[in-house]
């Protein structure tokens, strides 16, 4: 999920700077109530994995260009339901940052696009999170079709984005249009993937219990939010 550079150019990208703004402030007004959960180094060791995992994820997971974008298994919801809404935010802000400063500079000039791309999908599947899961159920008894539902709410957003940044930047020329479509297509193994991924995930947090209270992960993963 990297839109080229190009397709959002010039006084357009100021669009770009405000959304992203907007994105941090909002992640910044979620940090006191992360930190309260299991205090401020559990907070810090969550985003540390989350930007570790993030980096993995762009630069050793395979990728392709296709279209206006990279095809990234980014696995959005399951660092959510691993490490819990901010430390996958600053996970997904830090490991776009470093990816760019590192590996891949000519991508910096974008991070504004990018990075709302990822950030406003995972605030719209947080919101749905706590409409979809019941108060008395951990993230590891969930169901297929409530992860299936967060990754759709995750990945759809990212290819809403990607769409609307396509049609901003270039318009609605045919040679847009056929990018965006070959893209979206492309972005289907994503949506089909995570959910069987986060379940594996999910399956492998429940046979390791005696993880629960080392506070490397959220503690929605083994505890209701009613205990």
């Amino acid at each position: 999920m990297h839109i080229e550079v190009g397709v959002v150019e010039g006084a357009k990208m100021v669009l770009s700077y405000g959304t992203a703004i907007a994105s941090f402030t909002y992640l910044t007004s979620k940090v006191v109530e992360s930190a309260k959960e299991n205090g401020w180094l559990s907070l810090m060791l969550r985003s540390i994995l989350a930007s570790l995992a993030v980096l993995m994820f762009f630069e050793v997971f395979p990728h392709k260009p296709v279209g206006v974008s990279e095809v990234h298994l980014i696995l959005g919801s399951t660092l959510f339901l691993l490490f819990g809404l901010v430390p996958t935010g600053i996970g997904l802000t830090a490991g776009l940052l470093i990816q760019g400063l590192f590996f891949a500079p000519f991508d910096l000039p974008n991070y504004t696009v990018n990075v709302t791309t990822l950030l406003v999908p995972l605030f719209t599947m947080a919101i749905l999170a706590r409409k979809i899961i019941p108060s008395h159920v951990a993230y590891k008894d969930l169901s297929y079709s409530q992860v299936l539902k967060l990754s759709l709410a995750y990945q759809g957003g990212i290819v809403t984005w990607v769409v609307f940044w396509a049609i901003y930047g270039q318009g609605f020329t045919s040679e847009n249009l056929i990018a965006v479509s070959s893209f979206g297509v492309a972005y289907m193994t994503v949506v089909l993937l995570e959910p069987v991924i986060d379940l594996a995930v999910l399956a492998g947090a429940k046979a390791l219990h005696s993880l629960k209270n080392t506070g490397l992960f959220t503690s929605r993963l083994y505890h209701s939010s009613e205990a």
